[in-house]
């Protein structure tokens, strides 16, 4: 790994160069995940939610929009000061410093617990202690994330094949690596799987910004950097359709109950 590669399991300051492009070309959420949060997960208006690893905002916007109370923990300063700045003035917003694994909430006092795109982050161990101790008797845990396609499109193949040569740690810290076993270690009960496909249309200042938002890719400061947008450059001007290409993406939502151990 390049000696100036972020460290794989310390996420706290790996996006704080990032955020400006992750606010403006990260995905969000489709409705359906949301109308999915609320026919299957419970969450409504008189829900307390804690959503982990908030980021920017973009998991507890959809959640604000559904109308319930959310507590947003994050611990990076730059990510959470972005979300601050988003939502001042919402007052059913509330931004907490803190990590997952020690969230400073009240026992008992969560109805439902929401993780996004950071989960591969968390130790699950601690966590699910975590959140086994926050959450109200009969709380539910979703957990959700985009999922680009690596495939499907001479794009998006293209597009893999960039992250694997130039990616510092690509492959170390892809949210891919949450796979079954560990959803079900975490769990440790019946969990259930829901999958919504978006895509994101952009040009070629919108996949540049899309790719930088990424932890995993060299800085400025890093010699790779360079050739790095020089080869997107070349794979967007062969692949674009009218001066934009797609990302596809299905959004997963995993969801269930954090069985008494």
């Amino acid at each position: 790994m390049p000696t100036n590669a972020p460290a794989p399991h310390d996420p706290t300051g790996r996006f704080s160069d990032r955020v400006a492009n992750y606010i403006a070309y990260r995905p969000g959420y489709p409705d359906a995940l949301g109308e999915a949060l609320q026919r299957e997960v419970g969450i409504s208006p008189a829900s307390a939610v804690a959503d982990i690893g908030s980021g920017t905002g973009i998991s507890t916007d959809l959640l604000l929009r559904l109308g319930c109370t959310v507590y947003a923990v994050e611990p990076n300063a730059a990510m959470r000061a972005a979300a601050e700045t988003r939502f001042a003035g919402e007052t059913r917003f509330h931004s907490v410093d803190a990590r997952a694994e020690s969230t400073t909430l009240p026992d008992a006092s969560i109805d439902a617990i929401t993780a996004g795109q950071a989960f591969h982050w968390f130790d699950l161990d601690q966590t699910r202690r975590e959140f086994a101790r926050i959450l109200k008797p009969g709380g539910r845990v979703a957990l959700y994330w985009n999922t680009r396609r690596d495939d499907g499109t001479p794009f998006l193949r293209a597009y893999e094949a960039l992250l694997l040569k130039f990616g510092t740690d690509y492959t170390q810290v892809d949210h891919r690596k949450v796979d079954d076993a560990k959803l079900a270690a975490f769990f440790r009960g019946p969990w259930e799987l829901r999958v919504f496909v978006q895509e994101q249309v952009l040009d070629l200042d919108g996949i540049r910004g899309r790719l930088l938002s990424s932890s995993y890719v060299p800085g400025p400061e890093n010699p790779r950097h360079q050739p790095m947008l020089e080869a997107l450059a070349r794979d967007f001007e062969t692949w674009q359709e009218d001066g934009h290409i797609r990302l596809i993406y299905d959004t997963e939502l995993f969801f269930g109950t954090l069985a008494q151990i």
